[in-house]
């Protein structure tokens, strides 16, 4: 895996882009299967203990993470856009049923590029509603934590 640049758009954004010797169709299905996204999704050692995914524009998700301690963090969204094996568009300013959420945080556009022989750029883009926002989950350790989650699904999306 080659860790690579994308540019951000502007400066609310954070982005993460690597090459996966994964074809994209493994990766796509590791984003979109509740039992196959349950095994990578947290940077360990956080686990993924629920997920429940309807993927497909205006279809919601729930996804827990749970801490070493046994603390739970409820993330909810919607899909905004799905392309099979090419992109998804996934935002936590709704909940479900188009129900706006308490405090939206960001919009993630995810990507699968083939490059050819197995091979997938793979850009995952952090669209923050606000830089204070795109700060905090800068302090937060997003390059370190999806950095950590993009090795996990390759590793898992490899056995796939």
């Amino acid at each position: 895996m080659t860790t690579t640049q994308s540019p951000p758009v502007d400066d609310r954004d954070l982005v993460l882009t690597r090459i996966i010797d994964v074809p994209r169709e493994k990766l796509f299905r590791a984003w979109t299967e509740a039992d196959v996204l349950k095994q990578w999704f947290a940077p360990k050692p956080f686990t993924t203990p629920f997920a429940e995914l309807d993927v497909r524009p205006g279809g919601s998700n729930r996804i827990t993470m749970r801490d070493a301690d046994g603390n739970d963090y409820p993330n909810a969204g919607v899909y905004l856009e799905v392309v099979p094996n090419e992109k998804i568009v996934v935002t936590d300013a709704f909940t479900e049923a188009w129900a706006p959420s308490e405090k939206p945080f960001m919009t993630v556009i995810l990507t699968f590029e083939d490059l050819g022989e197995g091979r997938t750029k793979y850009v995952a883009r952090a669209r923050h509603w606000s830089v204070a926002d795109r700060e905090t989950h800068e302090q937060m350790g997003f390059l370190e934590g999806w950095g950590l989650c993009a090795d996990q699904l390759a590793e898992v999306a490899g056995k796939l």
